[in-house]
């Protein structure tokens, strides 16, 4: 991800300019993809600015973050990325804070992008991922509903807080991150990843069959 500060999704020229040096500096690591996203001060997507970090990029696969759910309008900000050309995928959590909250968003998102790609040949197909409380509880709900309008892909970290090793620990005392970020480690781990992708394996097994 190529995001220089934590904060607002506006960027000063600065800013800008080590967020291109440091997609050269990747590049030339030979990374597949880069996620990136800036805004306007109204809560649009920022197309110009996008637009240079995005040919800055190609020819690796783009994927705007979730400062898409920092947009005012979900569907204005889809045809606003659409329009700046290049991006692959889109990764969102539709305007909710968990995307299972946002199943109809989805849809409708789903249903425009499709739009989109129709009514202009030279538009590039965009994968619509959703994400932010993806997990054995919600790949259900979020399959179920989705891959009828063209689902194909979700985003989830698939982890869990390991506890710190640290005997000692002071109280009062904190670096920033609040809750069990202060004395613990969070671990991605394969088995939660593989639980979710079998769950969602067998579900997508059993739509296609109904068909």
């Amino acid at each position: 991800m190529i995001r220089p500060r934590t904060g607002d999704f506006i960027y000063s020229e600065d800013e800008l300019e080590v967020m291109l040096e440091d997609i050269r500096v990747f590049k030339e690591y030979g990374v597949r993809g880069m996620v990136i996203g800036i805004l306007t001060v109204d809560a649009r997507v920022d197309v110009d600015r996008m637009k240079k970090l995005v040919n800055e990029i190609m020819p690796l696969e783009v994927c705007f973050h979730r400062a898409f759910d920092m947009t005012r309008d979900p569907k204005e900000a889809l045809q606003d990325v659409a329009s700046i050309g290049g991006i692959t995928r889109i990764l969102t959590s539709g305007h909710q804070p968990y995307a299972v909250s946002a199943l109809s968003i989805f849809q409708a998102l789903f249903v425009r992008e499709a739009e989109l790609v129709e009514n202009d040949t030279r538009q590039q197909d965009l994968v619509i991922m959703p994400g932010s409380g993806i997990n054995t509880n919600t790949i259900t709900s979020v399959v179920e509903a989705l891959l009828p309008f063209g689902l194909r892909e979700v985003h989830l970290s698939g982890g869990a807080w390991v506890d710190s090793k640290m005997l000692f620990r002071r109280e009062g005392m904190g670096m920033g991150v609040c809750g069990e970020g202060e004395w613990g480690v969070w671990h991605t781990l394969e088995s939660k990843v593989r639980e979710v992708r079998n769950k969602a394996d067998t579900i997508c097994e059993e739509i296609n069959s109904r068909k």
